[in-house]
Formats: structure tokens, sequence, C-alpha cells
């Protein structure tokens, strides 16, 4: 079933007015039926006790149901996010204001197509002398999800795939700039699974998410496990629940670009990935170190392939405009370079993709995390000092960093300094992801907790099962 922009307008609006009109209601019997009527199929809920209770009743359900059933289940959310994969990213781009609607098509149809299902749940199976034993990925039951306002239906999709197939229910805390176009991915979902066969509400949602919504999700007796997809804030949070947390963290993503590399490649692959979606995504590239030998040359081939040097006193302009009072101005996060620029009287055109300095490695665009299309270039004597102090911007979050380089040993030195969950070699950060690379996507990738790129089975607990002295058969 596809939706227009109009119809997906009309089902989000919808949604939350009857869910207004029923928190007014002056009949409390009345409010709970049409409660029931109205989000029961929908899987958006006023409060964290309801969304809670409706997802443990759908997990209840989901376990009676084949695998089979569950297996067509995830092919029909993936079949109805495909035929709303416009109005997906336009509704999600429209709320918050953030990237580019054509890279946000791109990211949500990753998710659809690469993100595993029941596939990635495989047994395994052990036999010897003393017998046979089974262990297999049982589920935890409800999931709690924290997401983004960077990738808010991309996050939404890739965790409802991976928990459903695993066999959990999820209510979802999205972000508050974000709650609209979540709700929408939400509603597809459920439409989806019930369409297969499945209950209702195996993903929920809180209508008006909030920090106390958010902390009340996580605190929830009703709620097993809490997969968090956040700052070091939301992360901080989530460990003092006392509950199991898959925590996909913070990151500030190196690339290091050697004397070796292909100065072209690397520079069209260092835009590529910075720019996508203007710079919001954890992965993306932060900070460039080259070797200084390269450097002139590389910052030739940046400009050559959409960048934009700022320099001299405008370099103190930009400083200015985008970072004030210890803090990144907001109202410039993933917004395109060319609109950061005006900001500070520079006409760039609009087909550039991203603005760099040349600056020093204790430059705040060096050393803090940041989402704009806006990159700090630091020349490095050697690319040992490159590794280095790559490893030091990192800032131990163990989460991405890249290189472009064709000598073996520096690529091997780097892989291992950085000890990094994603590590991309002579590619854009997003081939760590699976786009325009190999291996599966994911929008959680939980460096803090040692996960690493999620899956369903990251969604389970080993169980294990033993036959003793029996069927060994060969």
């Amino acid at each position: 079933m596809s939706f227009t922009p109009q119809d997906v307008a009309e089902i989000v609006s919808r949604v939350m007015d009857e869910l207004s009109s029923i928190k007014t209601s002056d009949n409390r019997a009345t409010v709970a039926r049409s409660a029931s009527a109205v989000v029961g199929e929908r899987g958006v809920f006023s409060d964290v006790d309801s969304a809670v209770g409706a997802a443990r009743k759908a997990f209840e359900a989901w376990q009676h149901v084949p695998l089979a059933i569950r297996g067509k289940a995830i092919d029909a959310i993936r079949a109805i996010c495909t035929e709303n994969l416009h109005s997906l990213a336009r509704t999600a781009f429209e709320e918050t204001g953030l990237g580019r609607y054509e890279d946000k098509v791109n990211k949500n149809l990753l998710v659809i197509e690469k993100t595993p299902g029941i596939e990635d749940l495989q047994p395994v199976a052990y036999s010897g002398d003393f017998g046979l034993t089974l262990a297999e990925c049982a589920p935890y039951g409800v999931i709690g999800a924290i997401t983004p306002t960077t990738n808010p239906t991309e996050t939404i999709i890739n965790n409802a795939i991976g928990m459903i197939a695993a066999g959990n229910a999820v209510v979802f805390n999205a972000h508050p700039r974000a709650k609209r176009c979540c709700a929408f991915a939400v509603d597809l979902i459920n439409q989806a699974v019930m369409s297969a066969g499945g209950p209702a509400n195996l993903a929920c949602i809180i209508k008006e998410p909030t920090m106390e919504s958010g902390n009340a999700l996580m605190n929830h007796p009703g709620v097993r496990i809490l997969v968090v997809t956040g700052g070091p804030g939301i992360v901080k949070a989530a460990f003092q629940s006392g509950k199991k947390v898959i925590a996909a963290g913070p990151g500030n993503p190196p690339a290091v670009v050697d004397e070796t590399a292909d100065l072209d490649e690397a520079a069209k692959n260092i835009i590529a990935g910075a720019t996508l979606d203007n710079n919001i995504l954890c992965i993306a590239e932060k900070e460039i170190f080259v070797v200084e030998s390269v450097a002139d040359a590389f910052m030739a081939a940046l400009k050559r392939h959409g960048g934009y040097q700022v320099i001299g006193s405008n370099i103190a302009r930009l400083e200015k405009h985008i970072f004030h009072d210890g803090h990144f101005d907001a109202d410039l996060i993933g917004q395109n370079a060319d609109k950061i620029l005006k900001g500070i009287g520079i006409d760039a055109p609009a087909s550039i993709r991203m603005a760099f300095i040349e600056t020093d490695k204790n430059h705040f665009l060096v050393q803090k995390e940041q989402m704009m299309p806006v990159l700090p270039v630091v020349r490095c004597k050697d690319v040992a000092t490159a590794i280095a102090w790559a490893v030091e911007a990192e800032k131990g979050n163990f989460h991405t960093a890249t290189m472009h380089s064709r000598h073996l040993d520096h690529l091997h030195a780097m892989a291992v300094a950085c000890n990094c969950s994603i590590f991309v070699k002579n590619g854009p950060s997003y081939a760590g992801l699976g786009m325009h690379g190999e291996g599966f996507a994911t929008m959680s990738i939980s460096s803090p907790t040692g996960e690493g790129l999620t899956s369903a089975r990251s969604f389970t607990r080993s169980r294990r099962c033993v036959l003793k002295g029996h069927f060994r058969i060969v």
C-alpha cells in the first residue's frame, strides 16, 4: 500500500489529533475504549504504561506465531516502507530540518534492504560423545528504544526489523523534533505486521516524547532491555536504569590520508562520506589528517571535487559563526555548506558539498564532535603522526575511522591503533554501513557496550538445550 505526501500528512494528523481529543475527553470510560480503538492497531500511545502494556500483549501473541509468519512480516515491512520511501524521507526532512532529502531517501532504502531479518538467527548445534547440544537465539520481550533526530525513520525501521525478527516487541521514544515522522514509520510497520498475520502493536511509540517519557520508558519494569541511539547524556541515563543496555554512543571519526594515497579518490570519498545528509551521521568523517608532503595536492583535490576552502580572516568569522558559548550553533547543524558560508558573507555556489579549513590538531573542529559539512584539515609530518593524532581526536569512542593509503603496513597500523567498530580503507565512511559497501546495515552502532554493528541477533539471548547420551549420529 503506497501513500501520497498528502496521505502521509493526513495519517499522521489523524492519529495525533484523535489522541489529543482522547486526552481531553470528560468521559473516562469512553476515553479508554476510544484509545484502544484508535491506537490499538497504530502503535501510537499517549503514555509509557499504555505503550508497554500493549507491546507486552503483542509480544506474548508473537511467541505463538510460526517463524514463517515472522519472516513474512519482515518482508511486508520492507515492502510497505519501500512503497512509501519518498514519503518517509520527505516527512523526516521537513520535520527535523536537518540534512538533505535525497540522502534521506538513500539512507531509508539502505536499512529497508540491508537490515538482517530472521536469517540472522541461525541456531548452533554441538554433538559429541556425550550427546547433542543446541543453542538458539531467544527474544528478550519488550525492548525500550531511544532514537535520535539525525536518523529518525531510518533508526525506527532498522531497529524494528531486527527486534521484531528476533521475536521481540519494542516501544520507541523518539526525539521530540522527529515525533511525527517516527509515528508514521511505526504506523507503517504495524500495518505490515498485521497484514502478514502478526499482532498489533509489536512496534509502539510515545505520541509526545520528552525527557520524562524517555526516563519513564528506561525505568519501566515491563521493559527488559534498552537500545539507545544518541549522545553521551542519554547513554549515561540508560546505564543508570540497572537494565541491560545496548548503547550506540558518540563518535568523532577521523580520516587519515598518507603520501601513497590516490588523492583524487581520497578527496571524492571523504567528501562523499562527510557530506552524506550534511554530516549528521555518527559515522561520517569529522576531521582530516594528511601527511605534509601531499597536503597541498590533497586540498587542491578537495576543491576539485566539491569542497570550498575557507581562508584568511574568513576562518575566524566561520569559527564565530558556527561555535559560541562552548557549543556548536544548533541552527546550523545539518545545513548545506553554502548556507553556512552565506552566514559569513561568502556567496559560495549551491553545488559545493563541503567547506574546509586548514588548522592545527588542537582546534575545536578537530577535538569536538560536530554535525556540519565543515571539516578541518591538519598537516602531519608523517603517517605515524597522522595516525597518533587521529586516535587522539577519536577520543576513545572506538566508533569509526577511515584511511586512504596504498601501503598495507600503514593501513594495518591504523586499523590496530584506532580499534574502532568500523574501519574503512580507501572508501567513504558509509561503506562501513553497507552503503556502496559489503555487509549488512545498521543505524545503531554499539561501541560503548561492545555489540558493534547491531542486527537481529544482537536483540536476543542465547538459550542452550542439551540431550545427554543421544543423537551423535555419525
